[in-house]
């Protein structure tokens, strides 16, 4: 077993999280839907000022896009804390996605071209968070029990030495929070996709 594999992102965030002292630093968070931002908004807003993007051009059908980015708006109108969040929109580019996948339509799920997708959406909110002088960035993505965390960390920790801000340690699925995430969608009734957003992911569920 690897190195990377052996970390514990969770307790490094724990330990970051208690080194901060409760002064609270500014997170650009990449959310990918309202049901896997739910819990990492909920458990992190108490530490972060947090600015949310939502940035997803692998998802290729512009209703699926719309439907998903207002679910996300809706749940932060509805919780407590959702005054708190500062939200940055980005276009919706879909092209972008398509470049990338150009011969690798076939790679299976969780294979080269959901890295080079992985990739294409950290770039940019690394890219929008050094403009924004943010001491962080991230994602939601490592709630999914389908994502693996070691590898959006490797792509997180590569940008973040490249542009100078650093990647938020996290492995969201950890403290329960893939099923605190069930749970809060369940409270609030979102919409809850069952394919990650590009057609290829759809013909594999």
């Amino acid at each position: 077993m690897n190195q990377q594999n052996q970390r514990n992102y969770q307790r490094e965030l724990d330990a970051l999280i208690l080194s901060l002292n409760g002064e609270k630093k500014k997170l650009f968070l990449h959310c990918c839907c309202a049901p896997c931002s739910s819990y990492v908004l909920e458990y992190l807003h108490t530490f972060f000022d947090i600015t949310i993007f939502f940035y997803n051009p692998n998802i290729t059908e512009e209703p699926e896009y719309r439907k998903r980015k207002e679910e996300l708006k809706r749940y932060l109108q509805e919780v407590p804390f959702g005054k708190e969040i500062h939200c940055v929109d980005a276009d919706y580019e879909p092209e972008k996605f398509w470049e990338l996948a150009r011969g690798h339509e076939n790679d299976p799920e969780r294979g080269e071209r959901c890295r080079l997708c992985f990739t294409l959406r950290l770039t940019k909110t690394v890219e929008l968070a050094r403009r924004g002088n943010y001491d962080y960035f991230c994602t939601t993505l490592s709630i999914s029990p389908h994502k693996d965390a070691a590898l959006l960390m490797r792509i997180g920790e590569y940008l973040a030495e490249e542009y100078g801000i650093s990647y938020l340690p996290s492995d969201f699925k950890k403290k329960n929070g893939y099923k605190r995430s069930i749970e809060l969608s369940a409270k609030h009734n979102l919409y809850r996709q069952d394919y990650c957003g590009c057609v290829f992911s759809r013909r594999k569920k």
